[in-house]
């Protein structure tokens, strides 16, 4: 915990043990980190050069051990500093090192850009083999602050899928707004159906669209990574990272579209699935119909019984197959029950 504020785990140890006592000598805390005392007092005494720590007793002689060696040290006691006084300025040290590194980077990437990006390789980044292409994945993922967006299509080549979901879960650990599309059958792989559930409650927004043309990821619209397909299905896997550019605002644009066309995922007892737009959404009449059909009534019997015309029964029911994609009444049931219709 420490560490991060400039201490060493040595001294982390011994700062931390002084901290469940008033005062302790280097003998003391040697016997209760398991640290030798001689490397426990060259951390007090390096803590008390930073102001962390203090003298709480000198010694008042010197005297000798059974070995001829003074011991006068073993009187000398130390006592932490308030840590709300002595580590204030580890803390605005390390904001002031962090803030010089983020001004750093920024004017890395100004210059890169400024230097780079009008010329072909500045734009497009060809990265080649199996280890690279990840590595780049990872870093656009990782790399993320504002947002993230991708196109879920077919099983994973370069990156295995439990380590994207490792990256998904980091991504929206730290707010980051998650957006992704998927085609329609990403579902059906194992174990994704679950994980696209557990993304999903910590905030990834999921649509379905039934073909996407291209796999993609955009990072906070700075940069995206396209897979490159090949015929030869022997070639190592390869992708291009396309930084800011014309060509960066089309793939932007790209996913928009297929954002605004796709069908929103939602979460029941039984799983994840698809909402269907108003127009894929059975009407009252048809739901009336489909309740008399599933409870066993005929035809003829449901149209007696809603006071409409056989012909308007049998309508409704072809349009409820058709929106359920079923070849049978049984499986126009089936779907209807993992819908919700009723």
């Amino acid at each position: 915990m420490l560490q991060a504020l400039g201490l060493g785990p040595a001294e982390e140890i011994v700062y931390t043990a002084l901290m469940a006592q008033p005062t302790a000598s280097a003998h003391d805390l040697a016997r209760q980190t398991g640290i030798v005392v001689a490397e426990a007092s060259r951390v007090l005494a390096d803590l008390e050069t930073r102001g962390l720590v203090s003298v709480a007793t000198e010694p008042d002689r010197e005297e000798s051990g059974s070995a001829g060696q003074p011991t006068g040290s073993r009187s000398v006691r130390y006592r932490l500093a308030p840590p709300s006084v002595a580590l204030a300025p580890l803390l605005v040290e390390q904001r002031n090192a962090l803030h010089q590194a983020e001004s750093a980077f920024s004017m890395l990437i100004e210059q890169y850009r400024n230097t780079a990006v009008h010329s072909a390789s500045g734009v497009v980044e060809v990265v080649v083999g199996m280890e690279q292409v990840a590595h780049r994945f990872h870093q656009l993922q990782r790399g993320a602050q504002r947002e993230l967006l991708v196109f879920l299509v077919g099983a994973p080549v370069a990156v295995p899928r439990e380590e994207t979901g490792m990256s998904e879960s980091s991504v929206l650990d730290r707010g980051v707004d998650f957006r992704a599309v998927a085609v329609k059958d990403y579902l059906d792989t194992p174990n994704v159906a679950r994980d696209a559930r557990a993304a999903i409650k910590a905030g990834l927004e999921l649509r379905l669209v039934d073909s996407l043309p291209l796999k993609l990821v955009v990072s906070d619209r700075e940069r995206a990574m396209v897979p490159l397909d090949t015929a030869d299905s022997d070639a190592e896997p390869s992708a291009i990272v396309v930084h800011r550019s014309g060509l960066l605002a089309a793939l932007v644009h790209l996913f928009e579209m297929e954002w605004a066309r796709a069908r929103p995922l939602r979460i029941t007892t039984t799983g994840v699935h698809a909402e269907q737009t108003v127009d894929q959404q059975p009407t009252k009449g048809e739901l009336d119909v489909l309740a008399l059909l599933l409870a066993g009534f005929s035809d003829r019997r449901t149209a007696s019984q809603l006071g409409v015309s056989l012909r308007t029964v049998e309508r409704r029911t072809r349009r409820l197959m058709d929106l359920a994609r079923a070849d049978s009444r049984l499986q126009l049931g089936w779907h209807a029950a993992r819908a919700g219709w009723l």
